[in-house]
């Protein structure tokens, strides 16, 4: 009758407390799991289900590529001036020919002709002419190496753009005038611009070398020679 009286008047005890704020504990963290969707145990491998990965392919676009010529021969004319040492500048021209190895090295041939004017002995000596006028005839033939040092590209305003190369060459032939063959040493720089696929221009700077007794004396010639010109390519 005490302890019922006790209870009623006194409340709970200690241990009845303990035992209701573990309930509690345990109510809430249920409510908290069924609603957040997680259980009290742990997952297993197979209950997880993952999406597929999506790879995307990227976009591609069909290129045309022109087909690259491959023309290796260029034959051509060319006209220009040339100082012959002694005999003054007179106009030059003559054709040539050329067979590209590789993109850097090309092999050339070439004939030019010239005439040669009379020399300041005969200007000032009003004496007999040293040469007839069939031997100041002078024509050459040489065989020469060229380089390709600096291909790249030549602009025409703001549009226009074409192929180019500086190229050094140099070689050896032969040189006639006045009855007379003489071995010529040749060597000069130029300049290439391909305005089509067949079509370039020219313009060198070449120094012909030999040597002549023609005034008495053996002397060593440099026969500077200026020309423009124009080839094509099959």
């Amino acid at each position: 009758m005490e302890s019922r009286f006790h209870h009623i008047f006194l409340g709970p005890t200690n241990k009845q407390l303990v035992h209701r704020q573990l309930a509690l504990k345990a109510f809430f963290l249920g409510l908290f799991f069924s609603v957040s969707g997680f259980s009290a145990h742990a997952a297993e491998p197979g209950d997880l289900e993952l999406e597929p990965l999506l790879v995307r392919e990227p976009e591609r676009r069909e290129v045309e590529v022109d087909d690259l010529d491959s023309e290796d021969f260029e034959i051509g004319v060319f006209g220009g001036v040339m100082n012959v040492e002694d005999f003054g500048s007179d106009t030059v021209t003559g054709i040539r020919a050329a067979y590209h190895v590789t993109e850097d090295f090309f092999v050339e041939a070439v004939y030019g002709k010239t005439t040669l004017g009379q020399t300041s002995f005969e200007l000032l000596s009003g004496g007999a002419p040293l040469l007839s006028d069939e031997d100041r005839d002078m024509q050459y033939y040489n065989v020469s190496l060229g380089w390709n040092i600096f291909p790249g590209e030549a602009f025409v305003g703001r549009r226009w753009a074409f192929k180019g190369s500086l190229y050094v060459i140099a070689g050896a032939g032969s040189t006639e005038f006045g009855g007379d063959d003489r071995f010529t040493i040749n060597a000069g720089v130029g300049y290439r611009l391909i305005a089509t696929d067949w079509l370039a221009f020219h313009v060198d700077v070449r120094d012909h070398f030999f040597e002549s007794d023609l005034l008495g004396t053996m002397e060593n010639k440099h026969n500077i020679e200026f020309s423009g010109g124009l080839t094509f390519f099959f």
